[in-house]
């Protein structure tokens, strides 16, 4: 059951969330599909199947799948620092217009601990797309060891792609389609870590983004690959925006 405090939109599942939970135990780089809207406060089934596992609703309706990823995942820039990380995160667009504010991740409704209050502003001097912010994991969401589960990296880790393609074309109004990610050290509650986003590039209505996660001392704990689809009419052809990833 994935409960309401885990929402992204109001009456669906938090996309990296979900799909962090599908990743679970997949050893290394796992990709997770979304194929229908999360149910709240419903029992869902999880199963294993093909070497990785599926999320079904009712009647075997298909939610989501993940496998362990066939394609690697792209080189993260150079992290900021703390200080550019904070900065960055006081001209976060969520805090200006209510663009999703209950969500678990990025919603300023958010209390601490309830939600992870992950706010991605455009990195000063950065290609424009280049978001990044800090992030202190709630003791909250950490086991009995002090560190934090996947589906929490994960889906600390889902709006900052979104807020990419926000900075960079000033549109929003997107869905995550698919996530590749992996936690590769472990996430300590309450140090500080460094959130990182760009974008990468866009075909028709599919945005593609690159996402990662640092201590503050700039070590490389968690990244990740999204695909976002686009709402509404389809906007004009762009240009590869992957040089924006070595600003």
């Amino acid at each position: 059951m994935i409960g309401r405090q885990f929402c992204g939109p109001p009456n669906s599942g938090n996309g990296g969330y979900v799909c962090g939970l599908l990743s679970e135990d997949i050893a290394g780089p796992a990709t997770a599909v979304l194929r229908a809207p999360i149910p709240l406060d419903q029992a869902l089934s999880l199963e294993a199947r093909d070497g990785g596992q599926v999320l079904l609703g009712a009647q075997g309706v298909l939610i989501g799948q993940a496998t362990p990823a066939s394609q690697p995942l792209p080189q993260p820039p150079v992290p900021p620092t703390l200080e550019a990380a904070r900065a960055a995160a006081s001209r976060h667009a969520g805090l200006a217009q209510r663009i999703h504010p209950i969500c678990f991740t990025c919603g300023p409704d958010r209390a601490d601990g309830d939600g992870l209050r992950v706010f991605p502003g455009q990195l000063e001097g950065a290609a424009p797309g280049v978001v990044a912010c800090p992030w202190t994991p709630h003791a909250a969401f950490a086991g009995e060891d002090g560190t934090v589960g996947p589906g929490v990296v994960w889906a600390a880790l889902d709006c900052p792609g979104f807020f990419a393609w926000v900075e960079k074309e000033g549109r929003h109004g997107a869905l995550l389609g698919t996530m590749t990610g992996e936690v590769v050290a472990p996430v300590k509650a309450g140090e500080p870590h460094i959130v990182l986003a760009w974008p990468l590039a866009r075909e028709g209505r599919k945005e593609t983004a690159g996402v990662a996660l640092f201590t503050a001392e700039g070590r490389l704990v968690a990244h990740g690959h999204q695909v976002w689809i686009v709402m509404g009419p389809r906007p004009p052809a762009a240009a590869p925006a992957s040089e924006a990833a070595t600003a």
